[in-house]
């Protein structure tokens, strides 16, 4: 594929947020992010990128309110992390801080750590990186229902990574 141009992987995820301070701790004391850099509209800070110094995706957070609560319950993007072991600790880590999540579970092609939903109801899922093995010569691609999405949203050609995925 001589014209496929070349990409990096994720070079960050931006959220919209209602409350920017607010939002910043939780994902400071939930998930470890810092602040490296702050954007100002004349004196005031309106958004935030944010690193995370065990490999997570680099985040930003946004002031916007209006977008923020559009945007609640979905789940735009999913984390990373190496292995089951690893969002077992993350699911521990989070019961212990009092956040509600469904725990770790197979999923199709790795585990998954559902339903964690942040200050603005953004839906965060972890997945690992680590696959479960494939059948010998891989076989065709697999077709997951997922039972969000109503049959008019399929029909119109909405496609997603399934309810398990």
């Amino acid at each position: 594929m001589e014209n496929t141009p070349r990409l990096d992987g994720v070079h960050h995820l931006k959220l919209p947020v209602r409350d920017l301070e607010r939002s910043t701790e939780w994902y400071r004391t939930r998930l470890g992010y810092t602040v490296f850099q702050e954007f100002r509209q004349e004196d005031k800070v309106v958004g935030v990128a944010m690193e995370h110094p065990r490999g997570g995706p680099m985040l930003s957070l946004w002031l916007d309110p209006e977008r923020a609560a559009a945007a609640a319950g979905f789940d735009y993007f999913a984390i990373g992390a190496p292995a089951k072991d690893d969002l077992e600790a993350l699911a521990a880590s989070l019961t212990a801080l009092g956040e509600r999540h469904a725990g770790v579970h197979r999923a199709s092609m790795g585990w998954i750590l559902p339903h964690l939903a942040d200050p603005d109801g953004h839906e965060l899922r972890f997945y690992t990186t680590e696959r479960h093995a494939r059948p010998e010569g891989g076989g065709p691609p697999s077709t997951l229902a997922d039972p969000r999405w109503p049959v008019e949203s399929a029909e119109a050609g909405r496609s997603g990574d399934g309810a398990d995925a």
